[in-house]
């Protein structure tokens, strides 16, 4: 144990580390300086907007625009991201200051500990050695087992994740039960794998082939980076295991699906249902053994992982579990480490040919760990009242739009439109930051650590997401922080959560006029709004109860109208060798339209029903579509695009810019005629809500 004297001369010795490799950002860096109105020199106006409206609207700045060297894609979004990390930073050293103890000082000592690299370098190993030496002392199956419950995670959303890249060989999600909106049940999902999906195990694509090699020396060089016997050997066998696991997960569209999901297992049911892995050992690793039911939301990963605890050697699943936790904490390992998991899953997988500085990466480790304690600081800092009041007000008119929708659907009857509105007057709405904070007064952080900070804010998480069983489902609680540049709809609880760092300008600007605002920000509202309405979401109720509230005739046509859309996105090819995949984006693509619909009502509302005055050369409805174009803004690099093509269920942002095409007031503003690209016929215009 440290004395006193000890750990004091650690946080003098780690905040000085901090100030040599980490300078403040200068206030100037602190500022957002996006102009009010259209950014017209970003537009190529040479391009016909029925030909390419993103090009339309991006085309000039796609064109001089570099990526950043330490970037998998840069646009608006990370631009945003970009100021928002900078501004955390300045918050962040502010907290060096503060008194031991409190909330303020462990952001401080958890972003110090992490920064300094001298002090990580001098423990070498000596951190993970007692986790290692634990897998090393597994003398059977049952301790196996024991092992998997140890380090089972609760961080993961079920609705937006399909496996996990970590040590665990299953997820847990703990969330409101699809069967009774009451109370909490635990999900568990499958997991195990290193790459990001299984088609980077099983596609017989090139690129994937070559994923899979540069995979299997990652896997090698970390263990001889560790000073393990044998890595080429031991990374074979992990590799061979991996394949197997790949093989029995569920793919991303299937696992998408609410309804297969919904499985529930009793706790006793396991043994009978996945024999081969010890489920009274795991549970009670895991602190589950009190849980009486499950929600087994792939059960065929679920039996075919149990079945590979058995079956696969012992030993190499202790290999296999040595390497994982190297590799889950090499940024907090000696910084050989952190450069071997830098050169694979950055440069080699999405193309980023430089690593972040340390200074970034330590921002988002304490966003991670301690992520609304940040958050505090940064809306008392960035988010004024104003700010929260102006956007509370465009969602209640998004809504108030969405409503007249329904209203106006000829194809509905009148009881599921009924149902639709109770949704929409239970929507639980969290605008820049949530209604109660997380208390982490149980989260031991200590100066020096990283290591071992990074370990306790993961078991502190897991901890507490196992104490919310037993309690009233909290639907006021946030699963994004404050600080983060996006947005969330959660049909479980029939909430949405709207983070203060994405309403920002030059989507959010106060000065914009109300065409341009809501045909940035408002189509996100609309888009998280249309969530609850689309192919997944419409299967809840207004409690978020998983139960079918349409007549069969509804249902039917809102089915139809979904495979249109999904039909219409697989035509896009974002590269010669891949198609997308509609059914797999198809969420996201019928919350882009439903949204976008709901938010140019809003709009046209607002002007009384008119269209808003010209401004900048454009006519009101032209400022609308153009800033949904450039809220699109994106570019990435080719292989962060095959993965996200692969991994992802939203659409590139090039095509998500191409919703405009499905409604017929884009037609108007800009006199798209037959015969150019992106013209629609009016029956093959695809109409949802």
């Amino acid at each position: 144990m440290k004395t006193h004297i000890a750990r004091a001369l650690c946080a003098v010795l780690a905040l000085a580390a901090s100030a040599a490799t980490a300078q403040s950002p200068s206030p100037a860096n602190l500022q957002n300086t996006h102009p009010p109105g259209i950014d017209t020199a970003g537009m190529d106006t040479r391009t016909k907007p029925g030909d390419d409206f993103w090009a339309y609207g991006n085309g000039a700045w796609n064109a001089k625009t570099e990526i950043p060297a330490d970037r998998s894609s840069w646009g608006i979004s990370g631009e945003l991201v970009e100021l928002t990390t900078a501004r955390v930073q300045a918050l962040i050293q502010q907290t060096a200051k503060a008194k031991p103890g409190t909330e303020a000082r462990k952001i401080g000592d958890y972003y110090s500990a992490y920064l300094d690299e001298a002090t990580i370098a001098k423990k070498g190993l000596a951190p993970i050695q007692p986790t290692l030496a634990r897998i090393a002392a597994i003398k059977d199956k049952k301790a196996l087992a024991a092992e998997f419950g140890r380090e089972l995670r609760a961080d993961v959303d079920a609705l937006n994740s399909t496996n996990f890249d970590t040590d665990h060989l299953f997820g847990l999600w703990v969330e409101q039960d699809l069967n009774d909106p009451n109370r909490y049940a635990p999900y568990l999902l499958q997991g195990g794998l290193g790459m990001p999906d299984r088609d980077y195990y099983l596609s017989a694509n090139p690129h994937f082939v070559s994923d899979r090699a540069a995979y299997k020396a990652h896997i090698a060089k970390v263990l001889a980076l560790a000073h393990i016997a044998d890595p080429e050997g031991k990374a074979q066998r992990i590799f061979d295991l991996e394949m197997k696991i790949a093989q029995a997960h569920a793919p991303r569209a299937e696992s998408e699906d609410v309804l297969k999901a919904n499985n529930p297992w009793a706790r006793t049911d396991f043994a009978r249902k996945a024999p081969g892995l010890d489920w009274t050992a795991f549970f009670a690793a895991a602190g589950l053994s009190a849980r009486p039911q499950f929600i087994v939301w792939h059960p065929k990963a679920t039996t075919g992982e149990s079945a590979l605890v058995a079956s696969e050697a012992l030993e190499t699943w202790k290999e296999y579990l040595a390497f994982h936790q190297l590799d889950d904490y090499s940024n907090v390992l000696p910084k050989p480490f952190a450069d071997e998991r830098f050169a694979f899953y950055s440069k080699t997988l999405s193309g980023i040919p430089e690593q972040q500085p340390r200074w970034k990466r330590a921002v988002n480790a304490t966003n991670v760990s301690l992520g609304e304690a940040v958050g505090k600081l940064y809306v008392a800092k960035y988010f004024p009242p104003s700010s929260k009041a102006q956007i509370e007000g465009y969602v209640k008119d998004l809504i108030a739009a969405f409503r007249a929708r329904i209203d106006r659907l000829d194809w509905m009857a009148p009881a599921t439109k009924a149902e639709a509105k109770k949704k929409l007057d239970t929507l639980k709405v969290g605008v820049g930051y949530p209604d109660h904070w997380i208390d982490y007064s149980g989260l031991k952080v200590m100066p020096g650590d990283a290591f071992g900070n990074a370990y306790r804010a993961s078991l502190f998480e897991y901890r507490r997401n196992l104490a919310k069983f037993g309690r009233p489902v909290d639907r006021g609680e946030w699963s994004m922080t404050p600080q983060t540049v996006n947005a969330v709809n959660l049909p479980v609880r029939n909430a949405l959560n709207f983070p203060a760092a994405i309403l920002q300008a030059p989507d959010f600007n106060p000065k914009n006029p109300i065409a341009m605002t809501l045909g940035a920000t408002g189509a996100t509202i609309g888009h998280e709004i249309s969530h609850s309405f689309d192919d997944q979401g419409a299967q809840f109720d207004s409690q978020g109860r998983l139960r079918n509230w349409w007549t069969p005739q509804d249902l039917a046509h809102f089915q139809a109208s979904g495979h249109a859309l999904a039909v219409q996105y697989s035509q896009y090819h974002p590269f010669p060798d891949i198609t997308l995949n509609g059914e797999q984006m198809l969420s996201e693509n019928i919350a882009d339209l439903a949204g976008l619909g709901a938010a140019y009502d809003a709009y046209r509302a607002a002007n009384g029903g008119k269209e808003g005055p010209s401004q900048q050369g454009f006519t009101g409805d032209q400022q609308f579509f153009i800033a949904f174009s450039q809220s699109w803004r994106t570019k990435t690099r080719e292989a962060t695009a095959r993965q996200r093509a692969v991994t992802d269920g939203h659409a590139p942002a090039e095509f998500r810019a191409d919703t405009v095409r499905n409604l017929d007031a884009w037609y108007a503003a800009f006199g798209v005629k037959p015969g150019e690209k992106l013209y629609l016929a009016p029956d093959q215009r695809v109409r949802v809500w």
